[in-house]
């Protein structure tokens, strides 16, 4: 079987929300290669809804049940997720290159991005060290701190994982996590949990030091894990509108070949609303793909 990273995919859809599923079902409906990256789960805000209860033909329908009929619809048509967080993608002229927290690099003719929004603010100091002490990804970045001090902002006990795996090439990991939790059971010796506030990054021409509302630690990393990225950290040169990715009524973004659908492009956050979107946003890219 060939490997995933070694294809060129006709479309790369970077989420599993209402919006990237309907994509990828329209794309696989139209006969094109869809590589669907997220999370097997779907997303939470439909798993830990009450009820649906705008959904033409699914009235009344927990959020569990919805989540259940949206992978059985994938499994129906053999759409497979591809479980990975995208950090970047890059417009190649006529092909992108998508990086993954995993390490791995994927390609394809066309993109569509339906990552849902991000809430989180920017840390101060967040985005002018970007590329300069400060990284999403520490299956990418870890050798470049080999036997340095970093600082892992975890925002959910799934980066526990990723503060282990950096403490097998750190001299020192300062875990900072944005979640309560009785006890962490971190096996290596040289990572320290710090419960804390972060305030705000800081240093002169890379990173120096971490200030929190307690302390301040000196690193030479600050690894920022977040369970999505920001449009403009995500595709270099995308036009926003506010925290948005700005489209118009094709779902067209201002790089050719990349489209945006769901709860990236505005209000309202709808389930409804989002397929609806996922599916203009595939039809547009068959139509750029001819």
């Amino acid at each position: 079987m060939e490997d995933v990273q070694n294809q060129i995919y006709d479309v790369a859809v970077i989420g599993t929300g209402p919006g990237g599923i309907s994509a990828a079902i329209t794309l696989t409906v139209r006969n094109k290669n869809v590589l669907l990256l997220g999370t097997a789960s779907l997303s939470d805000k439909i798993s830990k809804a009450h009820g649906v209860r705008n959904y033409p033909g699914l009235p009344e329908i927990t959020g569990e049940d919805f989540q259940k009929k949206m992978l059985e619809h994938l499994k129906v048509l053999g759409i497979k997720i591809t479980e990975d967080q995208v950090t970047a993608c890059y417009s190649m002229g006529e092909s992108f290159s998508l990086t993954c927290r995993s390490g791995k690099n994927y390609s394809a003719k066309s993109v569509i991005i339906a990552s849902g929004v991000n809430f989180g603010k920017a840390y101060e100091g967040e985005e002018a060290f970007l590329g300069r002490g400060v990284s999403y990804c520490a299956t990418c970045d870890a050798a470049l701190y080999k036997g340095k001090k970093v600082a892992v902002i975890g925002q959910t006990e799934k980066e526990e994982s990723e503060a282990a795996f950096l403490a097998e090439t750190c001299a020192e990991v300062y875990y900072i996590p944005l979640y309560k939790k009785e006890s962490f059971g971190f096996n290596a010796e040289n990572i320290k949990v710090i419960e804390d506030s972060v305030l705000s990054i800081k240093g002169g021409l890379k990173v120096q030091s971490l200030l929190l509302k307690n302390q301040e630690i000196e690193v030479d990393g600050v690894f920022i894990l977040r369970d999505s990225v920001k449009p403009s950290q995500l595709i270099p040169g995308i036009a926003l509108d506010g925290n948005h990715i700005a489209v118009d009524r094709h779902f067209k973004t201002n790089i050719a070949g990349c489209f945006a659908c769901g709860d990236i492009t505005g209000t309202p956050y709808q389930y409804i609303k989002a397929a609806g979107e996922g599916n203009v946003a595939a039809l547009s890219a068959v139509e750029y793909l001819k």
